[in-house]
């Protein structure tokens, strides 16, 4: 694989530790460790993320599907720009 070299500079002190530490913790060489963060942050990463966060509301509705529609309906009535309102 053809790869290109780069030159940071003025890394934070916080992200550099972070890196450190990832690499330190993980086994990895600091830069294939500085790679995937940067894979990461402009979405290229091999593994997407699972958001779990929201786990808890999942199935936790009382509402019927109809009632949950029409509450959809109502919300897509509302105007786009409120802004413009005041």
């Amino acid at each position: 694989m053809r790869s290109t070299q780069y030159t940071i500079r003025s890394i934070p002190p916080n992200l550099d530790k972070a890196l450190r530490k990832q690499a330190r913790d993980s086994g990895k060489s600091l830069n294939e460790v500085s790679v995937e963060a940067l894979a990461k942050g402009a979405g290229l990463s091999k593994h997407r993320p699972v958001f779990t966060d929201l786990d808890w509301l999942i199935g936790s509705s009382k509402k019927s599907a109809n009632e949950l529609d029409e509450s959809q309906k109502w919300i897509n009535k509302l105007p786009q720009d409120l802004d413009n309102l005041v």
